[in-house]
């Protein structure tokens, strides 16, 4: 065989696996939500309460990224916990926002990721809506379960791999996006990621979120 026809055939499969994990991704539970406002890319959504694991790492997002999801991944497919347990369905999307320096991550019991203060940063994967905090297993010592309260979010889709750039281009997007509809923020900008990291950037779904106040 040639080098050609390796390469070639490397490539087909790496083509295959992506294609399998995109369609995989279309069919995994999602929170559910209520359309307040449809904009084109743009959303005005109602959340109810989630109820979520979390932890967090310091580093780059990518680094920490990659050693959170590890260790959520091994929580919910039953690899690592103190009383073992059934596996958890995976859920999209996983979250990340950066947070304020001397914010408190909630230590209570239930993919998100914020950033808590330099350089290091919160994930939360979404629990399956069947669980509720005292009907999960029980997580390692350094995996919170917590629950993040019903809230209005602005987001903005969009494709492509989530680079730096492309986050900050976004969020502006957003922000401008909310003062024209008279919006107040509350918080910070959150990213959501839906689909796993073969996916190639044209067929990924991406979301810049932020919470608003709700008219009263």
């Amino acid at each position: 065989m040639t080098p050609r026809f390796w390469i070639a055939a490397g490539g087909a499969l790496v083509l295959a696996g992506a294609a399998v994990a995109y369609a995989q991704s279309q069919g995994t539970e999602e929170p559910d939500f209520t359309p307040v406002i449809s904009d084109g890319a743009f959303e005005l959504r109602d959340y109810p309460a989630l109820v979520v694991a979390e932890i967090t790492h310091s580093g780059t997002r990518q680094a920490a990224s990659s050693r959170s999801f590890r260790r959520l991944a091994a929580y919910i497919f039953a690899q690592d916990r103190p009383a073992g347990g059934e596996r958890i369905a995976m859920t999209t999307p996983l979250l990340q926002d950066r947070v304020a320096r001397d914010e408190k991550i909630a230590m209570t019991a239930p993919v998100m990721q914020e950033r808590v203060g330099g350089d290091s940063w919160r994930m939360r994967f979404v629990m399956p809506a069947k669980y509720t905090l005292d009907t999960l297993p029980r997580p390692p010592a350094d995996i919170a379960l917590s629950e993040i309260p019903a809230r209005r979010m602005a987001t903005v889709r969009f494709a492509g791999n989530g680079s730096p750039a492309d986050l900050a281009e976004q969020e502006q997007r957003l922000a401008e996006w909310v003062e024209a509809q008279g919006l107040r923020p509350r918080g910070g900008f959150e990213y959501a990621f839906y689909n796993a990291p073969m996916v190639p950037g044209p067929l990924r779904r991406n979301e810049v979120m932020i919470a608003v106040e709700e008219d009263r």
